[in-house]
């Protein structure tokens, strides 16, 4: 619930239950396009890029996920693209029917927005940081191994021979 008055900040309510204050005038919000509501609300809603297909999906509205990317781009990007009221408008329906389901199949929004937080945080532990992964131990060397010859380095200066601007035949 968004609640927006002449005063700043604005009050957000968030499924917790815990008021986050945001300032934001008037002014910044009529500013905001549709790409901006659309990044606002696939953070607020923890959303990734094949989540927000498959909520198109959901009325007939087929979007790809490099599409999805242009949209989340920033406004000097050369792959930004401008969102479009459809493309807003056939999200905003899908994520009706994706939180409170059918007339057939209705569903609870707040134990749809709880699954999809205990998705994020069980793929979250999956991914296992660089520095943890055992390496394998170095092979040894094999009976045949012989190292090679180090030979010493003649400075690059030495080679080189001055004639003094005298011909070499003379």
């Amino acid at each position: 619930m968004v609640v927006i008055s002449n005063s700043n900040p604005v009050r957000v309510f968030n499924s917790d239950r815990v008021i986050h204050k945001i300032n934001l005038s008037l002014q910044q919000i009529k500013d905001m396009n549709n790409n901006d509501i659309f990044k606002k609300l696939r953070v607020a809603l923890q959303l990734r890029d094949d989540q927000i297909a498959e909520i198109m999906q959901l009325v007939d509205f087929r979007i790809s996920k490099a599409e999805l990317g242009a949209f989340f781009r920033a406004e000097d990007h050369p792959n930004y693209m401008e969102c479009g009221d459809q493309v807003l408008r056939n999200f905003l329906n899908g994520l009706i029917i994706h939180l409170r389901g059918t007339k057939e199949n209705p569903k609870n929004a707040m134990d749809v927005i709880n699954e999809n937080r205990a998705q994020l945080k069980s793929a979250a532990k999956k991914i296992v940081p660089k520095e943890n992964v055992k390496k394998p131990a170095p092979k040894a060397p094999g009976k045949n191994f012989k190292p090679k010859k180090v030979e010493s380095k003649v400075n690059p200066v030495e080679k080189v021979r001055f004639n003094n601007g005298k011909n070499k035949k003379a």
